[in-house]
């Protein structure tokens, strides 16, 4: 066997799984293969065995399925994946019902499969390592727990208490899976788990699982106990309330926990394999394992890092201008141990973003999160000032300011000479170009784009930009603060609007085209909340202000003016710029924009009813599912475009970007996924379908087909 080592010593069986040229343990077929082996093995053994012992030789305990082995699978492998997945569960039920103790050790990380596999043993045994995660994460794969972790964890926990481990994908630790019952023993040392696992088995010569026993409840009860039923009446209502029917995974998962606790344990597993297969195969699960495995590992592994350049990590990082953002920075920087420069025009403005940290520090105290010592540590970190001189010596300056070139420029040049040597720039602008910005920097090597989203302590992505002149190493060093702050960086190169807020704003424009084309408002939105999107369109327009759009479209036109150029608006652009001068609706802020915000407490937000008589035309024919289509395609194509023209130099960028930085559907995997997952020639299909009805947003020149073909991912 190549995964799989087999020993017997003093009459105890031991399973060292240990597969070869991985840093982890997996599921694959080699795998599968030996365990079938091993168990035929163990019961040729039965009578000369006490006990069987599951170790790993990793690091970790197991990490679950060989996902790129499942992005090969097509509809057709449905009944292959099926079969492969029963004969697993075939050798995991022989363990189990062996008639001998089974004990899992856990030296470390056990997920998905590898907590599946866990939960073979009667007896399990982990290192008490804060750092250790157990759990069934698949649901946020697309993916249920097909391998007995459905049909086990419904039986540990019952119905109500699993739902939060299956149907969320809830990861908790060693203390926790204790307390659940999930864990039996915990040890300081690796070198104290065979031990306990010999004394168990010992001291438990007729072990059996608690399902198995004749007298076997589930825990709280089964489907027909009144109030289980009376739950799960209204459960399957709740949760399509939050997937919105596009997320098939935890819907199938809630099904087969609730048909699974109404039948024996052999068929409540095969209930569970049919739904995997389906699962396994469908194109749900292969957008979100390409993007949420694939893509954020190659992230967090830094493939869109620079290479050979050392690590940096920032110590001392200053903050220019204390509004939201750069309040929303400084947290960030502090919550991580960074002492943190925040700088503004008089010292009242940089003590009240200084006191937007210890608003948030205070929530935290109040959920339990953090102690109020932790609050006043990470107070003083953040030194609030108006004094520029206070910025000397910082690694790292960030200017947070107005979406002002002028005032971009003054800054600039006021707080660079105050780096510490080898120390670099950043611009916060979500819009200007960072190469025309870096023609105020002395040393526009050294100058580069940090792009956060608002609210920063909420949003996880950030987007680096690399202007014309940002060399390797300031690329390197912006990656490498952005992950000490704990959150997700996509390098992408410099172009107005980079690429998030790029292609967010094809998102609102086509929503206000649509506005302007005499389609109900209500309609609109809704078409976006159905596409998967968070909100619609004409309400994102107003959360981030109609009057900066305007901004932006006024400051475009100046800068096309400027190069001798003649910028054309969209007829997106055009209406939202009329509904600001003409109409005076600036947005949420200002009291209104496409919504009438009233200001009685509780009340919710309603479309202004001008709306209908100014733009809605009766004679417009409109089909919801064409409205989707128009606001999920316009963003791919300019994913697409973006990629093209060297803005996007990745697809991983791209999906993540898409996903976490401006609410593309995660159930797609991405813009780019979205292409993908439909299939080329079926995107570029639809594409001149819209772009024939409305226009160039959706034409895919020859360069961007090429380029989505070019970029394809294999497994």
């Amino acid at each position: 066997m190549k995964t799989i080592k087999y020993e017997q010593t003093d009459g105890v069986a031991t399973l060292t799984f240990d597969e070869p040229d991985s840093l982890v343990n997996t599921m694959c077929l080699q795998w599968q293969d030996d365990l079938s082996e091993v168990t035929a093995q163990l019961l040729k053994d039965k009578d000369t065995i006490s006990g069987v012992i599951l170790a790993s030789a990793k690091n970790t305990f197991f990490a679950g399925a060989d996902l790129k082995a499942v992005m090969r699978l097509t509809p057709t492998d449905a009944p292959r994946a099926y079969a492969e997945v029963e004969r697993m569960k075939k050798s995991f039920r022989a363990l189990e019902t062996l008639g001998k103790p089974v004990v899992s050790c856990l030296n470390g990380t056990a997920l998905g499969g590898g907590w599946e596999l866990a939960l073979v043993g009667h007896h399990r045994v982990a290192i008490d390592d804060s750092k250790t995660q157990f759990g069934l994460p698949e649901v946020t794969l697309g993916l249920l727990p097909g391998a007995g972790g459905i049909t086990k964890m419904t039986r540990h926990l019952g119905l109500m208490g699993a739902q939060p481990y299956l149907v969320e994908g809830k990861l908790f630790g060693p203390r926790e899976a204790l307390a659940l019952g999930l864990v039996h023993e915990l040890v300081t040392d690796a070198s104290e788990l065979g031990a306990k696992a010999l004394a168990w088995i010992a001291a438990h010569p007729a072990a059996q699982h608690p399902w198995d026993a004749k007298d076997y409840k589930i825990p709280g009860g089964t489907p027909a106990n009144p109030k289980i039923a009376a739950a799960l009446s209204v459960a399957p209502a709740l949760l399509k309330k939050q997937t919105r029917g596009l997320y098939p995974a935890p819907e199938a998962i809630l099904a087969c926990m609730v048909e699974g606790a109404m039948v024996d344990i052999e068929t409540a597993l095969r209930i569970e394999s049919r739904y995997l297969a389906k699962l396994l195969t469908g194109p749900n699960a292969k957008a979100m394992i390409n993007t949420f495995f694939f893509n954020m590992n190659a992230i967090r592994s830094g493939q869109s890092r620079p290479k050979d350049i050392p690590r940096f990590k920032p110590q001392k990082v200053g903050v220019l201008g204390a509004g939201m953002m750069g309040a929303g920075i400084a947290y960030a920087q502090a919550s991580k141990g960074i002492a943190t420069i925040l700088r503004d025009v008089s010292q009242d403005k940089a003590d009240v973003g200084k006191a937007y940290s210890a608003k948030i520090a205070q929530a935290l105290i109040e959920m339990g999160r953090i102690s109020p010592s932790d609050q006043a540590a990470l107070l003083s970190r953040i030194t609030a000032t108006d004094k520029v001189a206070d910025l000397a010596g910082c690694e790292l300056i960030i200017e947070a300011v107005f979406e002002r070139r002028d005032l971009k420029a003054k800054v600039t040049q006021e707080a660079e000479p105050l780096l510490a040597p080898g120390g670099f720039f950043a611009s916060n602008t979500s819009t200007l170009p960072i190469s025309s910005l870096a023609t105020a920097s002395a040393r526009p090597d050294k100058f580069i784009g940090i792009h956060f989203f608002s609210p920063v302590d909420k949003m996880k992505l950030v987007e680096i930009i690399r202007g014309q002149q940002t060399d390797d190493e300031t690329v390197a060093r912006a990656f490498d603060y952005v992950q000490a702050l704990g959150k997700i960086p996509i390098v992408v190169n410099d172009s107005r609007g980079f690429y998030t807020s790029r292609t967010f704003g094809t998102f609102v424009m086509e929503g206000a085209a649509m506005l302007g084309e005499g389609i109900p408002a209500a309609a609109i939105e809704n078409a976006g909340i159905q596409a998967g999107m968070p909100v619609g369109p004409l309400a994102v327009l107003d959360e981030t202000a109609l009057s900066l759009s305007v901004h932006v479209l006024d400051q475009t036109r100046t800068d096309f003016s400027a190069e001798g150029k003649t910028y054309i608006a969209t007829p997106g652009e055009l209406l939202v710029e009329r509904m600001v001068k003409e109409f005076k609706r600036n947005g949420r802020a200002a009291g209104g924009g496409f919504y009438d915000y009233p200001l009685e407490k509780g009340a919710k937000k309603s479309l202004w009813p001008e709306l209908k008589p100014l733009f809605e035309k009766a004679e417009t024919a409109w089909d919801i599912n064409e409205l989707k289509d128009r606001l999920l395609y316009r963003q791919a194509v300019e994913t697409a475009r973006c990629l093209s023209e060297g803005v996007l130099t990745t697809v991983h960028d791209a999906n993540i970007g898409s996903i976490f930085g401006i609410g593309f559907p995660a159930w797609t995997g991405g813009a780019m996924q979205f292409i993908y997952g439909m299939g080329i020639d079926a995107f570029i299909k639809r594409c001149d379908e819209l772009a024939a009805r409305f226009g160039p947003g959706f034409v895919l020149t020859s360069a961007v087909k090429d380029a989505i073909h070019q970029h394809q991912p294999v497994y």
